[in-house]
């Protein structure tokens, strides 16, 4: 006991374990979010482009 709290093996397990899958979760909505910026600036890209670049771009994506 240090203080009056109790730090037993099975309470750092379960912190650990909070720990972890805390930090889990974190670096998942991350990556969405990171996602969705992409997704968003490369739709901003796409709409400010021209005709000609646009197309150039299509054909360079579908390999013709």
């Amino acid at each position: 006991m240090m203080g009056g709290i109790d730090f037993s093996a099975l309470g750092l397990l379960i912190g650990g374990l909070g720990g972890v899958f805390s930090f889990w979760i974190g670096r998942k909505l991350r990556q969405k979010r990171l996602d969705k910026r992409r997704e968003r600036d490369r739709a901003a890209t796409l709409s400010n482009e021209s005709r000609q670049a646009r197309r150039a771009r299509e054909r360079r994506e579908h390999g013709k």
